[in-house]
C-alpha cells in the first residue's frame, strides 16, 4: 500500500497544485493514482472542488470527497456549523485504504494546515497519517515567515512518529527575494527534512497538458520526477546578477 499524505503549514500555500504534480508525475512514471479529499470546505455541492482540480490539471486519476462543507473554515468548525456529521481519522483512513488497493498511488490532501481539526476531539490530518502510517509531504512557502511554520509543522509530526517525507515549495517566484533565496537552505535545516520540490509561480494556471508535461521536473525522484534539489538551490540561491 503507497498512501501519501499531502499537507501545508497553512492555507493557500499550493497544496492543491502541488498535489496535481504529484499526480501528474506519478502518471507519467506508469503509475495509477487516486486523490482523495476528505474534508472539502468552501465549495457548493456541485461545484469542482480541490480533487477535481488536481485531477483537471494532472491527468486521469480517480477522485474521492468524503464530506463537503459550505463554508470556508476548518472542517470541524464548518461541520459543527452546517450541522453536520465531522470526520474522523479512522473513515479517512479506511478510504484511503480501499482506494490503495485498486491504485499504485493515494494521495490525500488535507484541508488548511497540518493541525486544522477535523472533529471537536480535535483529530487532525497528521493523527490520520499516522493512523495510516503514510508518510507527509509539506507543502511551504517560499517567502519570509516560512522557517518558524515548517519547524512547528516539522515537530508535530516528529511527536506523533509520523514520518515527514520532505518539504515541496509550492511556489516558486520567478525572481526570488533574499529571504527565499536563503530559505532554500534554511527550511532543509530546521525541518529536518529534504528539499523535494519546488512548484513554480503560476503553474496552476498553465494548460493541464503543459502542466502535465513539466510536472516531473518540478518534483525529485522520491516523487517520482527528475528535479535536483542540490542543482536548484545552487542556481536560484545565488544572488542575481547586477551590471556594473
Amino acid at each position: 500500500m503507497t498512501v501519501w499524505v499531502v499537507s501545508g503549514t497553512g492555507t493557500e500555500v499550493g497544496k492543491t497544485v502541488a498535489t496535481a504534480a504529484l499526480a501528474a508525475a506519478a502518471l507519467a512514471a506508469g503509475r495509477t493514482v487516486a486523490v482523495l479529499k476528505p474534508a472539502q470546505t468552501g465549495v457548493p455541492v456541485g461545484e469542482p472542488g480541490d480533487a477535481a482540480e488536481a485531477a483537471r490539471l494532472g491527468g486521469p486519476v480517480t477522485t474521492a470527497e468524503l464530506a463537503r462543507y459550505p463554508e470556508p473554515l476548518a472542517p470541524a468548525t464548518a461541520a459543527r456549523r452546517a450541522g453536520m456529521a465531522p470526520l474522523r481519522p479512522v473513515e479517512i483512513a479506511e478510504a484511503a485504504q480501499k482506494l490503495a488497493t485498486e491504485h499504485d498511488l493515494v494521495l490525500v490532501e488535507g484541508a488548511g494546515g497540518l493541525l486544522v481539526r477535523l472533529d471537536e476531539e480535535g483529530a487532525t490530518l497528521a493523527d490520520t497519517a499516522r493512523l495510516l502510517g503514510a508518510p507527509v509531504v509539506l507543502v511551504v512557502p517560499a517567502g519570509l515567515g516560512t522557517l518558524n511554520t515548517a519547524e512547528l509543522s516539522a515537530e508535530a509530526l516528529w511527536a506523533r512518529e509520523v514520518e515527514l517525507r520532505g518539504l515541496v515549495l509550492g511556489s516558486w517566484p520567478r525572481r526570488p527575494d533574499l529571504a527565499e533565496r536563503c530559505n532554500l537552505a534554511d527550511l532543509p535545516a530546521v525541518t529536518g527534512a529534504p528539499l523535494l520540490g519546488a512548484v513554480p509561480e503560476g503553474a496552476g494556471a498553465l494548460r493541464p497538458v503543459d502542466f502535465r508535461a513539466a510536472a516531473p521536473g518540478w518534483l525529485a525522484p522520491d516523487l517520482h520526477g527528475s528535479w535536483q534539489a542540490a542543482e536548484f538551490t545552487a542556481r536560484e540561491a545565488a544572488p542575481p546578477y547586477t551590471a556594473g
